[in-house]
């Protein structure tokens, strides 16, 4: 398996059972996905799970350097955005998701997802590996 992009699903599931272990060897992650953990912590409605987010979203800075969002993404977001239209989905309400596939395809890697509908449509562009 090439080097993998884990989608932000998995980063949150990093500790349920099955999840660490079906992972490839080589992975990272996209400052998207960093951004959507910093949001977590503020968005949880119950002290506990707020803390609990808040110690993933540590444990992710601890452990990874993410890949920005960078000139090439930004490119290869307009032909996702444009495959995701001609499969007939719409891509407003899958913004942030396709904007870490663009970051995959950028890079030449494929994705790990907990959600491998989210990337429907963009088949012939990514490789998306479900666990």
């Amino acid at each position: 398996m090439r080097p993998s992009l884990l989608d932000t699903s998995v980063v949150i599931d990093l500790d349920q059972p099955g999840v660490a272990g079906a992972l490839p060897d080589e992975v990272a992650i996209c400052a998207v996905t960093l951004a959507e953990l910093t949001a977590g912590p503020a968005l949880a409605k119950d002290p506990l799970e707020a803390s609990r987010r808040q110690f993933r979203l540590q444990q992710v800075e601890a452990t990874f350097d993410p890949i920005p969002f960078d000139a090439g993404a930004a490119r290869a977001f307009g032909q996702i955005v444009a495959a995701v239209n001609a499969s007939g989905r719409s891509h407003r309400r899958r913004a942030v998701d396709l904007m870490i596939a663009a970051i995959a395809v950028a890079q030449g890697l494929d994705i790990v997802t907990r959600n491998p509908e989210d990337f429907s449509g963009l088949e012939s562009m990514l490789v998306v590996h479900a666990i």
